[in-house]
């Protein structure tokens, strides 16, 4: 099992289930909520501990069509943890223990700053990565 938190300890899950994948994504968006890693969980995969009821969602406005949820207490980024979809990502940074996987792609790179540099050799794309 793979456990989850956020910063101040009022949320916490688990994961069953190794995540299916590990990105990074580049845009503004991304790097404001302060998630630019994330892993792909399946939501059978996840279990809540303690403390949904502090998970806020920020739904932004169209174009964009993802909403980021985070820690109403401290902040903490949590990427999409309260989806109905089937699989999700959530953000890397809320995982406490080593998960198995590493970064798998790179997207939105057009839009990454000048003083982040890419040290892994995972593919990269201008935009969301072409379905393989």
């Amino acid at each position: 099992m793979i456990e989850g938190s956020c910063c101040c300890g009022a949320v916490k899950f688990r994961l069953t289930s190794e995540p299916s994948m590990m990105g990074t994504c580049h845009c503004s968006r991304c790097r404001k909520a302060g998630a630019s890693t994330i892993v792909f969980v399946r939501k059978e995969h996840l279990q809540w501990i303690q403390g949904k009821e502090h998970v806020a969602l920020y739904q932004p406005a169209a174009p964009y069509k993802y909403g980021r949820c985070f820690c109403r207490i401290c902040g903490t980024s949590l990427g999409e943890i309260l989806s109905d979809e089937d699989s999700f990502p959530i953000a890397a940074n809320a995982l406490d223990s080593d998960i198995g996987i590493r970064n798998q792609f790179h997207e939105f790179v057009s839009e990454k700053p000048a003083w982040h540099d890419i040290c892994d050799d995972a593919p990269q794309s201008e935009g969301h990565p072409s379905p393989t």
